[in-house]
């Protein structure tokens, strides 16, 4: 029964039933102290009457003549019920009784247990058990005119039981009592209210059942996910993450930067905002990842990492850039030698054979020695198809695309591959291409040069187009900003920034409004 109780009711019963327990705890040792200080207020009581019994003329006289005996048990008597004891006890050197209680016993000789000390002239208080119960026993000794102890006053009275001593309790003490164990009530349901909530009104079968759920979800996704608290321990580290960032073993509540020092996620702590869609560089592993603050109530608990291996995803790109980029070749290809093969025609359909035929090595030739010429210099086929796709597009466009000849590549950055170059010099020149055909005028050049040594690789496209100004050229490398109408501008530019910053490079830019435009890009090689 109790484990179908709801989370509240049960952490109700538990709080309330400490409180119940601490209270029954403090109760009963303040019990215990006000039981105490009544035998000892009792016991100085029933020493002053033993003192009163004890210098009370007749009750000496009594002892010291026999035939005055007979008032000693009135005087005893009166003495009992004025100051309410259960019983006045006088007795001679011979612990005969010369008054008790019960006239039985009175001048028989008493055997108590705790009697001897009050025959030395002792005064003391003792507890002694009866056959009426518990009682509080004061001894006082009996001394006549000349100092000498002729007998014992002993004065008794039977302690009330718990019970009684509960009962005696003020109406005070028992509305404390009440209060406290109704706010005691009340403080536990409240306190269960509010952890309830705080767990989301979930019970803990729920919690359970969804950590599991969680846990194999986070575990069973393809990307890498890191989570952390607002102390930048771990909560979260998937399988995925583990394999991708060369992991092994535990490492859920450590703290991130001793697992991965370089996995940049602590750092959303301070931005408080969310950072997607950037590359960045952990455990040697190339990533692209998506960086979130976790926000409870408006408050920052932590952060979590969402990544893929830029690996795969530069495969996935390349897949799709090579589509495009053969889909376009093929169109410019057709649509040129649509062109010349017209010529070719038209030639021959003159009557002239041999400028046909000479036309037709001649272009032959060009497009032999351009494939040559770059095949030689650059030692990567996809820079080397990027750059004769881009030389097609630009004959296409009405623009010479010129390379310099001094132009080479034979290795790449350190921290750079083709897929980067292909990117950064795509975008280069399409934006170069766009600013040739906004500008009028019948002349459109673009100049390329890509030189390399042991140190340093610099990349330089130059056009002759309309240029920009200096607001222009300070917001260039913004995400999403453009001076082009239409969507899907304004991501190329950006895209160059983030390769540049990767490369470690620099990038400077010389353009005028009117006259054109030239960026010129430098990587370390190492």
């Amino acid at each position: 029964m109790l484990q179908r109780l709801k989370i509240n009711w049960k952490i109700a019963l538990l709080s309330f039933g400490i409180v119940l327990f601490s209270l029954c705890i403090g109760g009963t040792i303040l019990l215990g102290g006000i039981v105490r200080l009544k035998e000892e207020e009792l016991g100085r009581r029933l020493v002053v009457t033993a003192q009163t019994v004890a210098q009370m003329p007749e009750v000496a006289a009594g002892i010291a003549r026999p035939e005055m005996r007979e008032g000693v048990q009135p005087a005893a008597e009166r003495i009992r019920i004025i100051n309410d004891v259960t019983y006045v006890v006088v007795m001679d050197m011979n612990r005969v009784r010369l008054s008790h209680p019960i006239q039985s016993k009175i001048g028989t000789v008493s055997s108590g247990a705790d009697e001897g000390a009050a025959f030395a002239e002792h005064t003391y208080v003792s507890k002694a058990k009866g056959e009426l119960g518990t009682a509080l026993r004061a001894f006082v000794p009996i001394m006549n005119a000349d100092h000498v102890q002729v007998g014992v006053a002993l004065v008794g009275r039977i302690l009330p039981t718990v019970g009684q001593v509960l009962l005696d309790l003020s109406g005070q003490a028992y509305v404390v009592l009440l209060l406290s164990l109704l706010f005691g009530l009340w403080g536990s349901w409240k306190l269960a209210q509010h952890i309830k909530q705080q767990m989301f009104e979930l019970e803990p079968h729920e919690i359970a059942r969804l950590l599991v759920e969680r846990t194999a979800t986070f575990h069973a996704m393809h990307e890498g996910v890191i989570a952390i608290d607002k102390e930048e321990r771990i909560t979260i580290f998937n399988e995925r993450a583990k394999q991708m960032l060369s992991i092994a073993g535990e490492v859920i509540g450590r703290p991130i930067r001793e697992v991965v020092p370089d996995t940049r996620l602590p750092e959303i702590l301070d931005l408080n905002r969310p950072i997607y869609n950037q590359e960045l560089t952990v455990q040697g592993t190339d990533i692209m990842s998506n960086r979130v603050p976790i926000t409870v109530n408006g408050q920052k608990v932590g952060a979590v990492a969402i990544f893929q291996d830029r690996t795969e995803v530069k495969r996935m790109a390349e897949e799709l850039t090579g589509v495009r980029a053969f889909v376009d070749a093929l169109r410019v290809q057709n649509h040129e030698y649509m062109n010349k093969l017209h010529t070719i025609g038209g030639l021959i359909q003159l009557g002239n054979n041999e400028k046909a035929l000479e036309y037709l090595f001649e272009i032959t030739e060009q497009k032999e020695e351009l494939t040559r010429f770059l095949t030689e210099r650059f030692k990567n086929e996809s820079l080397t198809g990027l750059l004769i796709g881009k030389i097609s597009r630009g004959q296409e466009l009405g623009i010479q695309v010129t390379i310099d000849r001094q132009s080479r590549l034979d290795r790449f950055p350190l921290r750079l591959d083709h897929h980067d170059l292909v990117i950064l010099l795509g975008n280069l020149l399409e934006n170069a291409f766009d600013a040739l055909q906004q500008q009028a005028g019948s002349k459109k050049q673009v100049f390329i040069s890509i030189e390399q040594d042991e140190d340093v690789l610099s990349i330089l496209v130059e056009d002759n187009g309309g240029g920009m100004n200096e607001s222009v050229q300070a917001r260039m490398f913004e995400r999403g900003f453009t001076t082009k109408e239409g969507e899907g501008h304004g991501i190329g530019l950006h895209l160059v920034a983030g390769i540049v910053e990767k490369g470690a490079g620099s990038v400077q830019i010389d353009s005028t409004p009117g006259e054109g435009t030239s960026v010129t890009i430098t990587f370390p090689m190492t």
